[in-house]
């Protein structure tokens, strides 16, 4: 056990904690964190797939376009949360946001299940979409800073990567709730919005026992708490019979603790301070986003117009692609700890590019059945999604730690705003008689080289983060000198 943490005369903290947090190795609390952060993923593509599906349309008397509406909705709240909740996050902490984002979560989803009317349903599809927005910050932000630098990569690619096992999880709820053999067609879907918040009431007990990040504490001057929390875990660790390598106290910070960062500092920090990282971090969230819904919400009308695929049969094509897509973050994740940030980052990129844009040369020639199409976009969503959780990882960790919760609010939003494009840009190039392929073959090419140059920027512009704690790879705002001033020149 190492000893508190000494304050100085200026009010500034000597702290150990970062040193001390990546020197852990892998244990039950790590395990807990896991699975007590992991959850939020695994809830939102549970979401999207259950909307997806649509059961509630004819017991609601809705319209497609209302069904997608309600799908828009749930989007909006996305952003609206991760935008409302990432400064709170910051200012207020990690534990109180994941908390109070995970319980409106609950809320709205359970809410939702009780609709008896379309607008009922879209305003707690919004509530719902505020949570999950929320989490996104909470959770990220948590997570890479309570994980150990060493394993901070696989983890965090592997927790975003689950959005496809919750996807899977709509996915079969749905085919067995919805079918009104099993249950009547009022009660299936509303049973199956309640499978998320039934998962969230068993994720919501676990998270009270997950700490604080004690990273965050120290910046908002509670370093003693943040010392007892620290002990605690290594403790713990010790108990199970772990050891612990010596402490380095030349890896000692002086942190002096802002409780709030103002808006035109953080604009410096995203404009001035690192624009580089600025901009690669907007490309990755925007390039990925614009493929993945441009091709995940079409993909069915491809199969359907073009291959002659009923709705049903469509929806069976979704599980192989599903499983490509959760196989790749957790197959390729512990490369972006060994191999490294930048190279894995421009290989899953231009790989899932060129498989895509294989395939489109292919689909003009007529070459493909459905099956072989979807051959090609589970190998390039195997890469893409690795990619796309790296998106996540790189804006999380590049960015001072007062700042993290709302880095990935605002790269979030506009990822969301582009992504929102993909859908209805390759909605228009899908003709319902499947006879004219051009338009779409053009989308292909367009995705392709959309992911070809997100790889490239990450391996110009790309930071080597790999192994290396968060405040090495951007010091904390609230990190002072050391070094005593200077003295004025004598005349």
């Amino acid at each position: 056990m190492t000893t508190a943490a000494s304050e100085t005369d200026t009010g500034a903290v000597r702290s150990l904690i970062p040193f001390r947090m990546d020197r852990l190795p892998w244990s039950r609390f790590h395990w807990m964190v896991v699975v007590g952060l992991g959850v939020s993923w695994i809830l939102d593509g549970l979401e999207i797939q259950l909307v997806s599906n649509a059961g509630f349309q004819d017991s609601l008397g809705m319209s497609a376009k209302e069904v997608g509406l309600a799908g828009t909705i749930y989007l909006i709240g996305q952003v609206v949360g991760a935008l409302t909740f990432g400064r709170l996050t910051d200012t207020w902490g990690r534990k109180k946001l994941f908390i109070i984002t995970l319980a409106i979560y609950l809320i709205g989803s359970g809410v939702a299940g009780l609709a008896w009317t379309p607008w009922f349903l879209y305003v707690w599809r919004f509530v719902a979409g505020l949570g999950i927005g929320g989490e996104y910050t909470a959770i990220n932000s948590a997570i890479d800073e309570l994980i150990p630098a060493k394993y901070r990569g696989r983890v965090d690619i592997a927790i975003n990567g689950t959005y496809w096992a919750g996807a899977l999880l709509g996915a079969f709820a749905s085919f067995w709730l919805l079918d009104t053999d099993h249950v009547a067609e009022n009660v299936g879907w509303r049973i199956a919005f309640f499978i998320g918040p039934v998962m969230g009431l068993v994720i919501i007990w676990l998270r009270r026992h997950i700490p604080e990040s004690p990273r965050w504490m120290v910046t908002h001057g509670q370093g003693d708490e943040a010392e007892k929390i620290v002990d605690d875990i290594e403790a713990s660790v010790q108990a199970q019979g772990r050891e612990l390598s010596p402490v380095d106290e030349s890896k000692a910070m002086l942190i002096k603790a802002k409780e709030s960062i103002p808006f035109k500092d953080l604009m410096h920090v995203f404009v001035k301070k690192y624009p580089s990282r600025t901009v690669l971090g907007l490309t990755m969230m925007i390039t990925q986003s614009f493929l993945y819904n441009a091709i995940f919400f079409t993909y069915a009308l491809v199969l359907q117009n073009f291959y002659g695929l009923d709705k049903s049969a469509a929806a069976i094509y979704f599980i192989p692609f599903a499983i490509g897509n959760l196989a790749g973050p957790l197959l390729l994740g512990h490369l972006f700890d060994t191999i490294g940030r930048r190279k894995m980052i421009f290989a899953t990129y231009t790989i899932a590019g060129a498989v895509l844009l294989v395939s489109a040369f292919l689909f003009k020639a007529g070459s493909l059945n459905a099956t072989t199409h979807t051959i090609f976009w589970c190998v390039s969503f195997f890469f893409a999604s690795a990619g796309a959780s790296s998106a996540y990882l790189t804006v999380s960790e590049i960015f001072p730690l007062e700042v993290r919760g709302q880095a990935i609010s605002y790269f979030f939003a506009i990822a969301q705003v582009f992504g929102a494009l993909g859908p209805v840009l390759f909605g228009s190039f899908i003709p319902e008689d499947g006879k004219e392929r051009n338009p779409l073959f053009w989308g292909y090419v367009g995705a392709s080289a959309i992911m070809l140059i997100g790889g490239l920027v990450a391996v110009k512009i790309g930071v080597d983060a790999e192994g290396k704690g968060l405040e090495d790879i951007a010091d904390p705002l609230s990190k002072v000198s050391e070094d005593p001033p200077l003295e004025p020149a004598r005349a």
